[in-house]
Parts: structure tokens; C-alpha cells; sequence
């Protein structure tokens, strides 16, 4: 069955047609077997001139090469005056990330030169690409200058939330960004004929409000005192401040908005709301900086306790939507509230308090599906794939933990919980110490909403930031902060301990490149290709690495191999692939083969994953699943490290092994045959090279001529390229460099020999190291879980793991009975319970029993004299005559 191409080409519609670059049909038929690799494919190219017109064909000449690659001509549409007809195969209107038809509208067209000439036209590029999911964010549209008349520019967000944009003087075309109820990547598409069709599309970044820059919000100046105003002494003047430039008026109107959650909770109708309330200030001058003396509001708005400022210009009128404008933080409005509050804050804010915990008493048990934390710091900031650091407290950044006193560093569960999309919250001390919230105040705490989030968002308790301030935050305020109740909080938030914590488990892949899998087993693959790292049936998680020989500044070939690419999916999730640019040996992340800008932001909500980047030069990728990859830069290669939970054991299979506690079984090809322990570096170079990626389910991007031909057309392992073999090699010339260097580190020894760089053994010694101090980090912990103080009794020590001792004491007035301490065993038991305190008799009673006993005995034996005496007299009468 042919099908005839756009260009005047015939194509064969076939599994085996791979694809078709700028009028060129690409087909693939069996490749004889070669005696050292498996059957591969030799590449046919139907090669069609470019044309000279859009209708006619022209004089086309056909070229058929058997296993070579012919070069690629640019692509070019067909010339047109007006805007292309939605669909259009040789336009790119309507068709943004397709590859098929006479030129590509896909990202990577850019680097292969087969773009259609409007890609850029239609594809949007925007600038600035992210900023809060509140709105109010202006943004241009990169490459698109329109001069001709325009009856409306309209922006459309997720097909159904528009709003109004406009063309600036310099013919550049404006959006601005909708109030959102959600974090990620945003479709939009753009109208310039208010909104009869919408043929162009680009995406928009919308952000957690406490990930956007300062530059971004305007400022409460002192907010604790603004979400304080109205409690013992905060009285007076309030500020807020903003850049003026970040506003192009005169004037500005100041407002308040309000958010709320109506309906029955974990019902369909509970619903998230951002209300216009009323304006501070109206018609004042853009000067950046504004004070006032707050008032009590009206009665009906009272029922508003969590909001935030918007100031927007004065050619709007109050309340407008999806407008220009800068949002101060979400805060407690504390500032806001009735005079019932300011005549007693304390009464008002418990009464607040003992609503919240009736409320809490009606609502599901979302404690039973949050996750357990980490026993220790280390574990926790090991553990990167299912935590990751609370931006409220982080060592990283001075350890500024303002609601957990006694901590140093606190983290949250990466993924919301299932069902109730609840989060999870652990905070440690300096020593490394889980921080409970039976022992401090500053303890951890769970969230019924999460802060972050969780898919598909909109909805309570999923709307980020928003749900967690009015179910964990403000209900924080009433009972601790306002009112002297915060045992019923803690209560109500106690600290998960860590008894049923199970730390990840790990692998690497570094340097030339070696690998250490999961169940501790080492070897060094070095082959040239593209290879299944990992793979794992249980949630569909695939990772694929292309390995890539070093270019010496010589110009010369290693005989060794290093990561250059790993890409990673999971299920339907986006695909993330990280790789080192070749010209420059920089950094590189991309989004479903389309390369991500973090010149904005670091830390990216996409589709089944976070995504963070640190300094350039590392990412981590924190999957749906719990699952998590780390790739850094050790130059000249990447270096990867995979966390898997538990659930994931007897899962996978891979170059990474067979997670399940037994390393003999680490090499195990794909036909299910296992390697023995001892084989050769030769025979495991066989296993590498049965991992070799399949062609159809690769994960990795080929957006230039290199990729394409190098590893697109050609078989996924290379068995031309010959690696160096430990068993094969010379002493090194300076071996005693070396033995400095890498002392007993095999690793690091043959790089040096393969590559004849000290840095780069260097570099792979460092992650080898690194790797086993995660290791060591991740180790099992056992914890005896959290041992109670005795009744009118207070004890000393809140660690509770295995080897840690809890002392006793009694208050005053009450003695011990029982173990003054208690030991953690290595059976996760206690050595004695906790004691009793019972209360104890005062010194003047103990003194008047004993006195008074002694005067009882002496009594008695006065008595006894006595009578004694009388006996005797009675004695001597009855002897006289």
C-alpha cells in the first residue's frame, strides 16, 4: 500500500517507515546478520528534490543508498500573503509538536533544519515563561511582530479561561496570565481575530505563589505584624511596598481578596473560590509604597481569614480579572478581622480553635495513608525521590524554621497521599533527630492538604498552597498562635514516627561508565550506544542512557565510554531526558525532546513528576510513584543515581539489575538467562550489549544530523568499537600519580588507564564516593517507636532509635516507682516501661507518724512498768501476817 507524498514522493505505509524529514522517505528493511551482533536494519532513503512551488513537483530526482545517509535539505512551505489554513500540512497552524508531512512542527525540527517556515510564527516562544498561578502575569510572545489591524487579541488557557491581550506599539503581541487554581505547564493558544480561530499555541508555567521571585509580589513589610495586628500590642500602621516599574500606570487601586472552600468537604460539590473583597486604596499614585491604619471590616466580610493584596492599575476598574497585576503572599488576616476579635483575640481565636477540632473530628482519617518519615536527617535528604526540602526550614539556607523551634531542617512527602491528597512533614535537630510533636511544639506535622498540591488540582484539598492555609495553617494560627491551645492542634497533627519507614533503595551509573546496582553487584560496561538502564514493569518506569566516547582535546578517541543522555518516563508521564551538549559540555534538560529554559525557574510541576535543577549542574526527577533520579555532571560524563521504594522489589531488570536483595542475579539477560558473579569483563560486555534500547520504545532525542545518523539509523550498540577490558590492561606509566589518586578505588584506576586523565578518575572517584555515602545514609534504622513521660513525670531524650536511652524523673512532690530508664533493643522493643510517679507524703506527716509511733510505744511499755510494779507490791501484802 503506497501513499503519495507532498512533495510528488511515493512512501510505503509500513510499521517499518520511521519517518519523513523535509520530503524525505525513510525505510527500513532487514539488515543482513553480522556475525558479531544481533539481525539490525540497513536504512533505504528515497531522496526527493526540493520543489519550487507548492502544487507542482517539479523535476525530482530519486536517490536509493543502501546503509548510508543521504543529507537533508531545509525545508521550505509554500509562500503565502495571509495566515495559513488551520491544519494545513505545510504550515505549522494548528499543528505545533506534529512530525508528519512535508515539514516538522515538532521542537526538534530546529536542530535537523526541517522546520516549516512559520514554525516560530505558530509554535509560540514567550517570555517571561512562568510566574504565579494567581495571574496578572504580562508576557510576550517571542518572533510573532503583527502590524496589521487586529479586532481583538485574545489568550486561551486550557480551551476554556481566556483572557484579553493586546498588540504594543511595537507590534508585539501581549497575554496575560489567568488567576489559576494550579501549578504546571498551561496550554494556551492565541486569537488575533478576537477569537474567531486560534491557530497558534505555546504553554505557560504557572508557579506555586512562594516559588515566585520577590521581584514578582509585592511585599507586606514586617508580615508577621500584619498577621498579628489586633493581638496583645500589635497596633498601628501597616506598609506594603511594590516596584513601580513592574506596573506601567500612574496610578494604582490597592485591593483585598479573599479565599474560601464552600460545599461539604470531600464532596463533589466542595469548591475552590478566590472572591474580590474591597479596596485599600483606590486611584493612588504608583509611587511603590503605601501605608495605612487598618479598620475592621464589615460584618460580611468576616467570614474571610486567609487572602492576599492585588495591586493593579487605575484604568481597571476594582475587581477586574486576569489583569496586570502583583499579589503580596496569601496570609492570615489577622489585620482584617472584626472588632469581636480585636476586644479579645485570645477568646475569639480559642472559640476559632475548638470549631476547627469539631470539624477535624468529622472528617476522614487522613493520617492512615501519609507516609512514614525518615528515622534520621540523613535518611531523609537521601531519600530525594519521595522527600524533598521544606522551603520554610532548610539547613541549606541558615536553618530559618520560625514554626518548628529545635529544628535545624525539615522536609515534605514529594507526593500527595491517594485518596485524601493529604502531605507529610518531617523535621529534625542538629544531631539528626526526628522532632514529634509529642515532645515539642516544633515537631513534625502532617497537612490534610497538602502544599504542594496534587493532580488534577482545582478542587479542595488539592488546590496548591491554598488548601493546606485554610485546613493546617490558619487553624496553626487560632490554636497556637492566638490562643493558648495548641495541645488540641498537635493533637490533631501528631507526628508520624518512623517505625514503618523503609528507606529506597539505590543505584549508579558513573565515570567509564561502572555500575553499581541495586543489590550492591559492580561492573564496568563501556560500550558505544544507547542501553535500557532500568526497567520496571510495576509502574511501566523506564530508563534509557546513551554512552558515547570522550574526544581527548587532542581529537583523539578514548578507549572508554561515559553517559552523555539519560532520559526517563513513567507510565503516561512527560519524558525528561538530561544530557550533556556536546559543543559545550553543558547542561541540558528536555521536556518531551524540547529544551527547558531555567532561567526563570528551578523547580518545574510537570505531568507524573517534579523537576528540580540545582546550579547547573544537576537534576533531580521526583516521579509519581515515589521513584527518583539524580543525574549531575562529573565531567567529561553524566552521573546518574536511581531511588527506588520498596514496592519496587522483584520489578526490575536492566544494566542496574534485579532489585531483590540477591546480587548473584544481577546480570540476567533479557531471554531470562543470569550471568554468574565472576564473569569477565568481556562476557559482561555481552551482557551490556543485550540491553541495548529498541528503536521503537527509545526515550531519547535525536534533534541533529550527529543523533540521527550516529544513533537513530544505526544499531542501538555499536560491535565496531572495541573498549578497553580490565582484565587487559598495562600498568599505567604513572602509576604512582595513580595510587595517589585513586588509592584502592578500582574505578578510578582503569578510567586513568582508559582515558589517560587524571580528572577524569578524579571526577569518577568522587561519585563512587558519593554513591556509598548515600549507601551508608540510607541504611535500615530500627526505632522503638515513642516512649511516654510517667504521669506527673517528665523525661530526658527524644531519640528512640536502637542504642538510645530515655531517663525518668518525677515532679515534686512524687516519687519513682519503676525503671529510672529504659533502653531501645535491636528488636525495636523497649528494655523496661515507662515508670510510675505516685505522690509522695510531706516530711511533717512522715515525722509526726514516727513520733507518734514512738510515743505509742512508749506507752505501751510505761503501761507494761507499771503493771509490772503493781504485781510485785501485791505480792509482798499477801506474805505479811
Amino acid at each position: 500500500m503506497l501513499q503519495k507524498s507532498l512533495l510528488g514522493g511515493i512512501c510505503p505505509l509500513s510499521p517499518l517507515l520511521l519517518a519523513s524529514h523535509s520530503g524525505n522517505c525513510k525505510i527500513i528493511v532487514p539488515r543482513i546478520p553480522h556475525r558479531t551482533g544481533p539481525v539490525g536494519f540497513y536504512s533505504v532513503h528515497l531522496a526527493v528534490s526540493a520543489i519550487p512551488g507548492p502544487h507542482s513537483p517539479g523535476d525530482a530526482s530519486l536517490s536509493w543508498v543502501l546503509g548510508k545517509e543521504m543529507p537533508r535539505p531545509a525545508c521550505r512551505a509554500a509562500g503565502r500573503s495571509g495566515p495559513s489554513p488551520p491544519g494545513a500540512p505545510g504550515s505549522c497552524s494548528q499543528r505545533c509538536g506534529d512530525r508528519d508531512g512535508s515539514c516538522s512542527c515538532h521542537p526538534t525540527c530546529s536542530g535537523l533544519s526541517s522546520c516549516c517556515s512559520d514554525f516560530r510564527d505558530f509554535c509560540l516562544e514567550i517570555s517571561p515563561y512562568s510566574g504565579s498561578m494567581m495571574g496578572g502575569k504580562d508576557f510576550v510572545v517571542q518572533h510573532l511582530n503583527w502590524f496589521r489591524p487586529t479586532e481583538g487579541v485574545i489568550c486561551r488557557f486550557k480551551e476554556s479561561i481566556q483572557t484579553l491581550g493586546h498588540v504594543d506599539s511595537f507590534g508585539r503581541v501581549h497575554c496575560v496570565s489567568p488567576l489559576l487554581y494550579e501549578t504546571g505547564r498551561i496550554p494556551f493558544t492565541l486569537s488575533l481575530d478576537n477569537g474567531r480561530s486560534f491557530p497558534r499555541s505555546g504553554t505557560w508555567l504557572a508557579v506555586h505563589p512562594n516559588r515566585v521571585s520577590e521581584t514578582e509580589k509585592s511585599e507586606l513589610v514586617n508580615e508577621t505584624r500584619w498577621q498579628y495586628y489586633g493581638t496583645a500590642g500589635i497596633t498601628g500602621n501597616l506598609t506594603v511596598t511594590w516596584e513601580p516599574s513592574a506596573l506601567s500606570t500612574q496610578s494604582v487601586i490597592i485591593e483585598l481578596w479573599g479565599y474560601e472552600e464552600t460545599g461539604t468537604p470531600y464532596s463533589d460539590k466542595w469548591a475552590a473560590k478566590w472572591s474580590y473583597l474591597y479596596p485599600l486604596a483606590t486611584n493612588i499614585p504608583n509611587s511603590g509604597s503605601f501605608t495605612f491604619t487598618p479598620k475592621p471590616a464589615p460584618q460580611n466580610y468576616q467570614r474571610w481569614e486567609v487572602g492576599a493584596l492585588r495591586i493593579i492599575s487605575s484604568r481597571y476598574y476594582a475587581g477586574e480579572k486576569d489583569v496586570h497585576a502583583l499579589w503580596s503572599n496569601e496570609h492570615a488576616l489577622a489585620w482584617h478581622l472584626g472588632e469581636d476579635f480585636q476586644a479579645d483575640p485570645e477568646a475569639w481565636a480559642r472559640a476559632q480553635c475548638l470549631a476547627w477540632e469539631d470539624l477535624e473530628d468529622q472528617l476522614p482519617n487522613f493520617l492512615e495513608e501519609v507516609p512514614d518519615c525518615p528515622c534520621t536527617l540523613a535518611q531523609a535528604r537521601a531519600d530525594s525521590g519521595r522527600f524533598h526540602t521544606d522551603y520554610g526550614c532548610d539547613i541549606e539556607h541558615g536553618s530559618v524554621c520560625t514554626y518548628h523551634p529545635g529544628a535545624v531542617h525539615c522536609v515534605r512527602s514529594v507526593q500527595a497521599s491517594p485518596r485524601y491528597a493529604s502531605g507529610q512533614q518531617c523535621c529534625y535537630t542538629a544531631a539528626g533527630t526526628l522532632l514529634l510533636t509529642a515532645d515539642s511544639t516544633g515537631g513534625s506535622t502532617p497537612d490534610r492538604g497538602h502544599d504542594w498540591g496534587a493532580p488534577p488540582f482545582r478542587t479542595p484539598p488539592r488546590v496548591p498552597g491554598l488548601s493546606h492555609w485554610l485546613y493546617d495553617v490558619v487553624s496553626f494560627y487560632h490554636c497556637c498562635l492566638w490562643a493558648p491551645e495548641c495541645s488540641r492542634y498537635m493533637r490533631r497533627r501528631p507526628s508520624s514516627d518512623c517505625r514503618s519507614y523503609r528507606p529506597s533503595r539505590l543505584a549508579s551509573t558513573f565515570g567509564d561508565p561502572h555500575f553499581v546496582t541495586f543489590d550492591g553487584a559492580n561492573f564496568t560496561f563501556n560500550g558505544r550506544g544507547e542501553y535500557v538502564l532500568l526497567e520496571a514493569t510495576l509502574t511501566n518506569l523506564r530508563v534509557h542512557g546513551r554512552a558515547q566516547t570522550r574526544t581527548t582535546s587532542e581529537g583523539t578517541q578514548d578507549q572508554g565510554t561515559g553517559l552523555m543522555a539519560v532520559a526517563v518516563q513513567e507510565g503516561n508521564s512527560d519524558v525528561v531526558e538530561v544530557r550533556l551538549d556536546g559543543k559545550e559540555g553543558v547542561l541540558q534538560v528536555l521536556l518531551n525532546q524540547e529544551v527547558l529554559n531555567f532561567t526563570e525557574q528551578s523547580w518545574m510541576d510537570l505531568k507524573g513528576m517534579f523537576l528540580s535543577i540545582a546550579a547547573q549542574d544537576g537534576v533531580s526527577i521526583m516521579l509519581s510513584s515515589g521513584a527518583g533520579l539524580e543525574v549531575l555532571v562529573q565531567r567529561p560524563f553524566l552521573s546518574v543515581t536511581v531511588l527506588l521504594p520498596e514496592k519496587f522489589l522483584t520489578h526490575t531488570q536492566g544494566l542496574l539489575g534485579t532489585l531483590n536483595d540477591d546480587p548473584t542475579d544481577d546480570y540476567t539477560l533479557r531471554n531470562g538467562r543470569v550471568l554468574p558473579p565472576e564473569s569477565t569483563s568481556r562476557e559482561l560486555f555481552r551482557f551490556g550489549a543485550d540491553w541495548a534500547v529498541e528503536n521503537a520504545s527509545s526515550l531519547l532525542t535525536y534533534d541533529s544530523w550527529f543523533l540521527v545518523n550516529n544513533f537513530l539509523y544505526q544499531s542501538k550498540h555499536d560491535y565496531t568499537f572495541q573498549p578497553l577490558f580490565a582484565e587487559e590492561t598495562t600498568p599505567n606509566p604513572n602509576q604512582a600519580e595513580v595510587a595517589e589518586l585513586c588509592g584502592d578505588n578500582h574505578f578510578c584506576a582503569f578510567d586513568v588507564m582508559a582515558t589517560g586523565s587524571l580528572s577524569v578518575g578524579n571526577g569518577t572517584l568522587m561519585a563512587h564516593q558519593r554513591h556509598q555515602h548515600r549507601v551508608q545514609s540510607l541504611r535500615p534504622v530500627t526505632s522503638c517507636g515513642w516512649l511516654a513521660p510517667p504521669p506527673n513525670g517528665h523525661k530526658e531524650g527524644i531519640s528512640y532509635l536502637a542504642g538510645s536511652t530515655v531517663h525518668f524523673h518525677c515532679d515534686g512532690g512524687y516519687n519513682l516507682f519503676g525503671a529510672e530508664a529504659s533502653t531501645c533493643q535491636a528488636d525495636g522493643t523497649w528494655s523496661r516501661p515507662s515508670p510510675m510517679c505516685q505522690p509522695a507524703r510531706s516530711h511533717a506527716v512522715l515525722l509526726s507518724i514516727i513520733f507518734g509511733g514512738l510515743a505509742v510505744v512508749a506507752l505501751v511499755a510505761l503501761v507494761y512498768v507499771l503493771l509490772r510494779r503493781r504485781k510485785g507490791n501485791m505480792a509482798s501484802w499477801g506474805s505479811q501476817p
